[in-house]
């Protein structure tokens, strides 16, 4: 990454700003298996009576990406990170899958503007909301 990017360029990766940041004052506390790496502020500053936590994605930064367990994590919603426990997902969490809105494998129904066919009738079972 050039100069330029790390400087401003902050949705492909860590700024300047962010790196000195998290040399500074982050702890390290776990990697996932997209690479995306987790900090915890090394002193136990917190913020709004959390420690702060914080994650360097490899990569875009979207934040779908963060799987469960580390999202959990994050929003402390836990106090001890995936890394540090036996994490299973749940059956119902699914593997993350990009965002593919503008792009050719962009979801588009039968009966949408890009796709022929034509959309599927009303069934009657909707009935709209009257006021009364």
């Amino acid at each position: 990454m050039g100069l330029f990017s790390e400087i401003f360029i902050w949705w492909q990766g860590q700024t300047m700003g962010t790196r000195f940041y998290t040399w500074r004052k982050g702890k390290q506390v776990g990697e996932d298996d997209q690479g995306n790496r987790y900090y915890e502020a090394r002193d136990g500053r917190q913020i709004g009576g959390y420690t702060r936590r914080w994650v360097i994605y490899n990569g875009e930064a979207e934040a779908s990406r963060i799987p469960p367990g580390w999202h959990g994590w994050l929003h402390h919603r836990s106090d001890v990170p995936p890394s540090e426990e036996d994490y299973t997902p749940r059956e119902w969490q699914k593997p993350h899958q990009p965002n593919w809105t503008g792009t050719p494998r962009a979801y588009r129904p039968k009966g949408s503007l890009h796709v022929d066919g034509q959309r599927p009738r009303a069934t009657g079972d909707y009935e709209a909301w009257q006021p009364e």
